[in-house]
């Protein structure tokens, strides 16, 4: 009926003051007949009635009130049940006062402010039902009373107040345990905000390294793509050294357009920089600039999607994520790596399939946390899944790696540009 994402405990809390309230009213309604048609109770029927109906006119606004998803405040949650309250105590004063079995369901508002609301509110709380309950030992119109019929009459307020018990534990315990529910949940929100705002500092600590590093490796990225110009020069006779030096060449002046990117990106990089690009091209330039790089790798590619083929936001943190990825696979098998990339109008689905030794438990449980790696020392440093897997969540999407036969599988979820 009404959504749960991103509502306040109190809006939930509302929500379930609304259900509830409505047992009430049919609970109600249905005591009203049994005591009018099967008991013949002689009781001031149409007050009682009014007082049922602005109950329900009252949760036709709250209704209203939810569906306009706007936060609720405590005060706001607190007039609720001081409404419920009055309204329990004017059915009460016009069905025998403090003698009334259902005199009980006074418990009903005070716990649920105890569970839902400040220390303040529940003190308030408990003066306003202790002093209604006070004023009803006094005044109230009493209950048609047989002396004739004593012993019945005692047994039917024993009912009354057994039914008044079971009502409200049922009640108490419902609301209390989706309160439970709502405290878990929020605290595993808390726990992943809080793991969430730790990665962040860990990616601008990195990113203030790689800044650093970026300026201090032009000088020398620069003298060997003079170096290898004058090699080239030099051994023109050698083919198999010229295309070496080819392959040396190009990877300079990918290492330099890297780091020119990354400084002009520093402090931009956020999802809502980058533009929409068709799925397919964007995959095809991505494989392009891996080819680029590691050009002793064997891959295959395959993709399939809906037509038209949907956009995908492409920045430059995203397209170097799946590099990371691409670049572990091909790490972990330098003679075959599978992409496959499927894709329907909502989503990207791409499976990297490598055909290396797998990983170990350990390494499920650890992947993607910050230098952590499998790798032998000096050739790798643990950042690179952890960067792709923080950076692929930013954009909504998410990793996740699994044990296949014959290696291992990295499979990448991606949201796509809803036209």
């Amino acid at each position: 009926m009404f959504s749960d994402l991103s509502q306040s405990p109190l809006s939930k809390n509302l929500q379930r003051l609304f259900l509830l309230r409505n047992i009430v009213i049919v609970a109600q309604c249905l005591t009203f007949a049994l005591a009018h048609w099967a008991l013949e109770m002689d009781l001031p029927w149409s007050q009682m009635v009014a007082v049922t109906v602005l109950l329900g006119v009252l949760n036709l606004a709250t209704w209203l009130r939810l569906r306009r998803h706007l936060p609720v405040s405590s005060i706001e949650f607190f007039a609720q049940l001081v409404a419920d309250v009055f309204a329990l105590s004017a059915l009460l004063y016009f069905s025998g006062g403090s003698t009334n079995p259902f005199i009980s369901l006074y418990l009903l508002p005070l716990t649920i402010a105890a569970a839902a609301l400040p220390w303040a509110y529940t003190w308030v709380m408990a003066a306003i039902t202790i002093s209604c309950y006070t004023l009803l030992l006094f005044y109230y119109v009493p209950l048609p009373h047989d002396h004739e019929e004593h012993n019945s009459e005692f047994n039917l307020h024993v009912s009354g107040m057994w039914l008044a018990f079971v009502l409200s534990t049922v009640l108490i315990a419902w609301f209390v345990v989706k309160m439970g529910i709502s405290i878990r949940e929020r605290d595993k929100d808390l726990a992943l905000a809080r793991e969430q705002a730790l990665r962040n500092e860990q990616i601008i600590a990195l990113g203030t390294l790689a800044a650093g590093a970026a300026h201090e490796l032009g000088t020398p990225l620069a003298t060997m793509a003079i170096v290898a110009g004058e090699l080239q020069g030099e051994y023109l006779e050698d083919s198999e050294f010229q295309n070496n030096v080819v392959i040396l060449r190009d990877q300079i002046t990918h290492c330099k357009h890297t780091l020119t990117q990354m400084l002009a990106d520093a402090g931009q990089a956020r999802a809502e920089d980058g533009s929409g690009q068709a799925v397919d091209y964007f995959l095809r330039q991505v494989l392009d600039k891996w080819q680029l790089m590691r050009p002793a790798v064997k891959f295959t590619y395959e993709c399939s999607g809906v037509e038209p083929v949907p956009q995908v936001l492409n920045t430059q943190l995203l397209s170097q994520s799946i590099l990371n990825l691409l670049n572990n696979a091909a790490d972990a098998s330098l003679k075959h790596v599978e992409i496959k990339g499927t894709w329907n109008f909502e989503q990207l689905n791409l499976e990297i399939l490598d055909y290396g030794e797998g990983l170990s438990r350990e390494a499920i449980q650890r992947a993607g946390q910050a230098f952590f790696t499998t790798k032998a020392p000096g050739k790798g440093f643990g950042i690179g899944l952890f960067l792709a897997n923080a950076n692929i969540e930013r954009c909504g999407g998410s990793v996740r790696l699994t044990n296949r036969e014959g290696g291992a599988c990295t499979q990448v979820t991606l949201p796509l540009i809803r036209q």
